[in-house]
């Protein structure tokens, strides 16, 4: 049985995995994206796969644009809410504010607006048919387990999104729509491509979209990976506020 999905971020990196993904699967598949061109590309390779791809151009930052464009997209099954931007704070004594804001704005105040939108659609599903639970899905970040260097706008943004997908799991799940946080470690994209750290655990794209997959499957409330990671943090998490700050200050260095 085939669903529809959307999915933001789509023209690179997990988004442009996940849609591929589900055109494999022989979904419906709604990519969003800024881009005519990169969407296009997606146009193209879609061709070649059993699903049926629908390209939805807005800029997230733009709420008029975006209310326009989601006003053509159908009752949705899964709704994947993966677009995003990575800047770093390089120097915390000369804090970068307008930095901060444009991270800020991308990653969690125009989501906002994303999803009033999007539970309209995912309301619709459970208007047409009373039995289905439509999934909202939010992909956060593993940075947001602990306080990294020069990460305080995107760890922020991405610790904003946390606490939004666990409250709204709690108020729409008496409503039958079930709510997802995903986890992802080091993921190789055009956004980490730019960074000039050691990744340890580094996956491909594929491979976090398979996995996430995998936890939408299963309804979990949170799709954390890869394991190795994800424990690494849960165990500094656990230890000493005193130690964690000396082990990250010691990092820093």
């Amino acid at each position: 049985m085939s669903h529809r999905v959307l999915v933001t971020g789509a023209t690179s990196g997990i988004g442009h995995s996940l849609v591929i993904n589900y055109l494999e699967k022989g979904d419906v598949v709604y990519a969003c994206g800024r881009s005519a061109e990169k969407l296009a590309a997606i146009s193209e390779q879609a061709q070649q796969l059993s699903g049926t791809l629908k390209l939805v151009q807005f800029d997230q930052l733009k709420e008029d644009e975006l209310v326009s464009a989601l006003n053509e997209v159908e009752a949705l099954d899964i709704a994947i809410l993966n677009a995003g931007d990575c800047e770093y704070i390089d120097n915390a004594l000369d804090f970068d504010a307008n930095l901060f804001k444009r991270v800020i704005d991308i990653n969690l105040t125009s989501v906002g607006v994303l999803v009033r939108e999007i539970l309209l659609k995912l309301k619709e599903a459970i208007t047409a048919n009373s039995s289905v639970n439509p999934q909202l899905v939010f992909v956060g970040s593993s940075a947001a387990m602990m306080p990294f260097t020069r990460a305080q706008a995107y760890g922020a943004s991405k610790a904003g999104i946390g606490y939004l997908a666990d409250s709204l799991y709690i108020d729409l799940k008496p409503h039958n729509i079930d709510v997802s946080l995903v986890l992802p470690g080091f993921i190789k994209t055009p956004l980490t491509d730019k960074n000039d750290f050691e990744m340890p655990f580094l996956l491909t794209s594929d491979e976090a979209a398979k996995r996430i997959d995998s936890g939408i499957q299963r309804r979990h409330r949170h799709i954390a990976f890869p394991k190795r990671l994800i424990w690494s943090l849960k165990f500094a998490s656990w230890l000493p506020a005193t130690w964690w700050r000396k082990i990250m200050l010691n990092s820093d260095q």
